[in-house]
C-alpha cells in the first residue's frame, strides 16, 4: 500500500492533532471546581445566595421558580425598530399566569459585567435576588435579607 493512501473500509483512528502532537483532554479532571463552565460556577452561587432566603420564607416562596438566563432578550419599540437604548436588566420577576407559576429571572452575563471579582459577584447575585424576593412578597428589602 502506498504511503498515504488508505483502506476505504476501515476508518482511520487520529491518535495525534494535525501538528503532530496528541490530541487534548480536558484541562482538568470533572470532579475539581475549575473543570465547572462559567454558566455552572454562577449557577451554583445563586444557589449558594438562595438557599438562606429559602430557608426563613419556605412557605411564602412555595409557588416561585428561580431561573438563570444569559441574557435578556432584545424588546423592540416602535414601528421602525429600534431597539431600546436603557438601562440592561439585572434580573426580573414574572408574576404568576394561569397556566404558570411566578418566576425570577437573573440575567448572568449582565451580573457577570457589573461584578469586579467573584466576591463581589456573590454580594450583587445576594442583593439582586434579595431585592426580587422582596417585591415578589410585598416587603421592604430589609425585611427579607434579616437573619
Amino acid at each position: 500500500m502506498a504511503r498515504g493512501s488508505q483502506r476505504q473500509d476501515s476508518p482511520r483512528r487520529r491518535n495525534r492533532d494535525r501538528h503532530g502532537r496528541g490530541l487534548r483532554g480536558p484541562l482538568y479532571p470533572a470532579t475539581l471546581p475549575a473543570a465547572r463552565s462559567r454558566a455552572e460556577r454562577f449557577d451554583a452561587l445563586v444557589i449558594e445566595a438562595l438557599e438562606p432566603i429559602e430557608t426563613r420564607w419556605r412557605t411564602e416562596l412555595t409557588q416561585l421558580d428561580v431561573a438563570v438566563d444569559d441574557v435578556p432578550e432584545v424588546q423592540v419599540e416602535g414601528e421602525d425598530g429600534v431597539v431600546e437604548d436603557g438601562n440592561v436588566p439585572l434580573a426580573r420577576l414574572l408574576p404568576a399566569g394561569s397556566d404558570n407559576r411566578a418566576r425570577i429571572v437573573l440575567y448572568r452575563r449582565p451580573l457577570e459585567a457589573r461584578a469586579k471579582d467573584g466576591a463581589d459577584l456573590a454580594d450583587l447575585v445576594h442583593d439582586v435576588l434579595v431585592e426580587q424576593v422582596a417585591n415578589y412578597l410585598g416587603l421592604d428589602p430589609d425585611v427579607v435579607d434579616e437573619g
